[in-house]
């Protein structure tokens, strides 16, 4: 099935796919003022620096979802209301990092969805590091580019 918005909820959802469904351990809050979002998955790894994130999000994102595997790092943000706002304006659907955010009261007035560990005010550094389009694994489950994220 294509298309996700006939459930009215992830737990419908889930309900019909059972197993096949991989669902994120709850470690996420919600920071974007999209919610509900879904879309096809777009991966990348990087460690306390954003130039991937940056360079994927001011990317035509219509109907897609970036799924960020930072490593957990709570020493920086990796996305803040800067480069959200190139999201926005490049039709991405959300943003999923396993890492930390900052701007939360911009991010929460923007329209994509937006979860994360949690936030703090000290920005990342780019060095032009970072992996993209890859299987990326956290919270409990691999995510592979082409994935649907709902």
């Amino acid at each position: 099935m294509n298309d996700f918005t006939l459930f009215d909820s992830t737990c419908d959802l889930y309900d019909r796919f059972l197993d096949e469904a991989r669902t994120l351990a709850p470690l996420l809050r919600d920071f974007g003022g999209k919610r509900p979002f879904h879309g096809t998955v777009v991966t990348a790894k990087c460690f306390e620096d954003n130039s991937r994130i940056k360079e994927l999000l001011a990317t035509d994102g219509r109907g897609k979802v970036l799924v960020v595997d930072v490593g957990g790092s709570a020493r920086c943000a990796v996305l803040g209301d800067m480069i959200a706002k190139d999201a926005v304006r490049n039709g991405w659907e959300g943003v999923v990092i396993h890492g930390y955010v900052r701007d939360c009261a911009a991010l929460a007035e923007l329209d994509i969805g937006v979860k994360a560990l949690g936030i703090t005010p000290r920005k990342s550094v780019r060095r032009g590091e970072g992996v993209a389009h890859l299987r990326i694994s956290f919270a409990g489950v691999y995510l592979d580019e082409g994935d649907r994220m709902v």
